[in-house]
């Protein structure tokens, strides 16, 4: 490798839940690989809890189901091999409750350097904004870099959304090859895009949702 090449920062993606990083990050992360960059996804939470009650989705398949299809996605972005994954091994939907071994957990898995890449710290999921909370007090302590990607926020955000400090927005525009991936990769996360029969549950990800999540450009909050 050139000295150019070794000098490029790891980014760190925290995804609260298998398909987070997919969903917020899809096109950031095939630009991230096709420039070379080192990138380690942070699973915060295997995503056991998406589906109370349910007798196809117990919380013991979906730990195993969930990460597979965060595998099958980042190979539909065909970046699977650019990419480690570490998973945190949090409760999914306690975040909040588990931030300071959140934060504990940290210290041994980021590097000087790093770039960070969290969820909304006011995405509008605990658990996504527990993430937010964390990453971004620790990127602040250790004077990082640290992104924020808008998710959940834009199943209630306007354009306009005062909530949101558009000042501090940068916008990520995704080629039509790089907006097919996401949305191929979106599709695999089969267990949130399919009717739950043992409990008549509607997808977690409903068409509606997948819609809005696929626009050709992602936004990143950068303070």
């Amino acid at each position: 490798a050139s000295e150019a090449e070794t000098k490029l920062p790891r980014v760190c993606v925290f995804a609260p839940h298998p398909d987070d990083e997919i969903l917020g990050c899809a096109g950031l992360l095939q630009k991230l690989a096709a420039n070379g960059n080192p990138i380690l996804l942070v699973h915060v939470t295997n995503g056991t809890q998406s589906h109370p009650d349910s007798q196809i989705y117990p919380p013991s398949k979906l730990a195993v189901i969930r990460p597979n299809e965060s595998v099958a996605a980042l190979k539909v972005l065909g970046i699977e091999h650019q990419m480690a994954t570490t998973a945190l091994g949090l409760e999914d939907g306690k975040v909040f409750e588990q931030q300071e071994l959140f934060y504990q957990k940290l210290d041994d898995i980021i590097q000087p350097n790093d770039i960070l890449i969290t969820p909304f710290v006011h995405d509008g999921h605990p658990d996504h904004e527990a993430t937010g909370n964390v990453v971004t007090t620790y990127a602040k302590q250790h004077n990082l870099d640290c992104y924020q990607a808008l998710i959940w926020a834009w199943h209630w955000a306007k354009p306009s959304d005062s909530r949101i400090p558009w000042q501090n927005a940068v916008r990520f525009e995704l080629t039509t090859e790089q907006l097919q991936r996401k949305v191929d990769a979106i599709h695999c996360f089969e267990s949130q895009i399919t009717v739950d029969d043992s409990t008549g549950n509607p997808p977690i990800l409903s068409a509606q949702t997948i819609t809005r999540i696929s626009q050709p450009w992602e936004i990143y909050l950068y303070e």
